[in-house]
């Protein structure tokens, strides 16, 4: 009987602590606080979207030359 009553106790345990029922399907989701880093985030995505700018430019200048040169 001891053998039995130990795994049961840590399985009882283990199920009173777990996680917190899920919000229902049809409630929306509530918005997230601001974090400090959004504005950083917001400033590298900026820098990625110039950078891709950029590079699509020079490819396009790069296939200029080439006709040019042809």
């Amino acid at each position: 009987m001891k053998t039995l009553a130990l795994p049961l106790l840590c399985l009882f345990a283990l199920a009173g602590c777990s996680g917190t029922p899920a919000p229902p399907p049809g409630e929306p989701p509530k918005p997230q606080a601001s974090t400090p880093f959004d504005a950083l985030k917001a400033s590298e995505q900026r820098a990625r979207d110039v950078q891709k700018t950029v590079d699509d430019h020079a490819a396009e200048q790069r296939k200029q030359i080439d006709a040019a040169t042809e």
